[in-house]
């Protein structure tokens, strides 16, 4: 099993600030929706890995009555640390609001709180250490158990 997205939703006509966040701040590629959804506004947004692969989907759908997610959040994470603090500086810089602090309060991790413009926790992490050589490969597989267990 594995997640195919997240959804998180803004108000109707909130599309360009979700926009703003998630392909300019995040860096997020936007993909166009099929077009039996089109018509009930939101956008969709992935992260792809170096062959291209969809790494991560998020999905912005519009609600009326909106109420933005506060404590569910959806939980991106990066290569390393540098990466991390890179993605917090661009988003301050465009003033999103980027909470750090509970950098240290997740083990093994270092992360941030950002929140979208409607209010949508977003959390991103990072690993304080790079995992041994070999084992980045057997990243998102499920471990496999010998037969007979």
């Amino acid at each position: 099993m594995r997640l195919h997205h997240v959804q998180v939703s803004c108000p109707p006509g909130g599309e360009a600030a979700a926009r703003a966040f998630y392909a300019d701040g995040l860096g997020l590629t936007e993909v166009s929706k099929p077009p039996a959804l089109a018509g009930r506004g939101g956008c969709w947004f992935r992260a792809y890995d170096d062959v291209g692969m969809v790494t991560a989907e998020v999905h912005v759908g519009v609600e009326e009555p909106f109420v933005p997610a506060r404590r569910a959040h959806l939980a991106l994470v990066l290569e390393d640390v540098a990466a991390l603090d890179r993605l917090a500086a661009r988003l301050g810089a465009a003033d999103h609001l980027v909470d750090q602090s509970e950098r240290d309060t997740f083990p093994g991790h270092a992360r941030f709180h950002a929140f979208d413009p409607h209010g949508n926790r977003v959390e991103v992490l990072a690993p304080l250490s790079q995992p041994p050589p070999g084992r980045a490969s057997r990243r998102g597989r499920p471990r496999q158990c010998p037969p007979g267990r």
